[in-house]
């Protein structure tokens, strides 16, 4: 599986274009359940909105979903799933509540509004790339502490708090096949007293 890029949590971007209102709601979604409850939840929100239009892209099977919601044909919801789209972003939902200003926009205007709704949203939530990646356990002497922190942070690895006992345990996260020469860095430093534990690759932001 490649890597790719989603958001973490939600966020939220507010528009206006001729005093309708146009409100994103964004948020990660894995599968198309938890995109319908966050459609769902939107549109109870917003109950006395003109219209709660959605788009959203799944990584499993490709899926990509988007609705109008009302407003004329591909004016709405196309423009909110290519707004996705040219993020380069997947496993996310973006839902766009219009309330209705009295003035109509016509197709044009309501293509850049959606469009413009959509992309702020998406530029006020959190992106991460998610990525394959390891875990690596190591339990060192106090006194070989500070050289495997240089050895994490030299391979890139995201490293947790470290655990003060009787020794010193680091955790740390780092990308799938940059683990590769730390058990032998470990052991020389250690002169063979030390092994990291090196867990199978999974997927995780980072």
């Amino acid at each position: 599986m490649q890597d790719y890029r989603t958001i973490q949590g939600t966020a939220t971007a507010e528009i206006e274009e001729k005093r309708s209102r146009f409100i994103a709601n964004v948020s990660f979604a894995d599968t198309e359940e938890k995109a319908v409850e966050f459609l769902n939840s939107i549109r109870a929100q917003h109950r006395t909105a003109r219209h709660n239009v959605y788009a959203y892209i799944l990584r499993e099977g490709g899926r990509m979903r988007y609705s109008d919601d009302g407003e004329p044909a591909k004016t709405a919801g196309l423009p909110v799933l290519e707004s996705i789209q040219h993020a380069g972003l997947t496993d996310c939902i973006v839902v766009v509540t219009r309330y209705f200003g009295g003035i109509l926009l016509g197709t044009g205007g309501l293509v850049r509004a959606y469009t413009e709704s959509a992309a702020s949203g998406l530029r006020a939530a959190k992106i991460v790339t998610v990525r394959s990646c390891v875990k690596l356990t190591v339990e060192v002497d106090y006194a070989l502490y500070e050289r495997a922190m240089l050895l994490l942070q030299g391979a890139g690895a995201q490293v947790d708090e470290p655990v003060f006992a009787d020794k010193v345990t680091l955790t740390a996260t780092l990308p799938a096949g940059q683990e590769v020469g730390l058990p032998t860095a470990f052991q020389e430093l250690s002169r063979g007293a030390v092994t990291p534990h090196i867990s199978q690759p999974f997927y995780t932001p980072f």
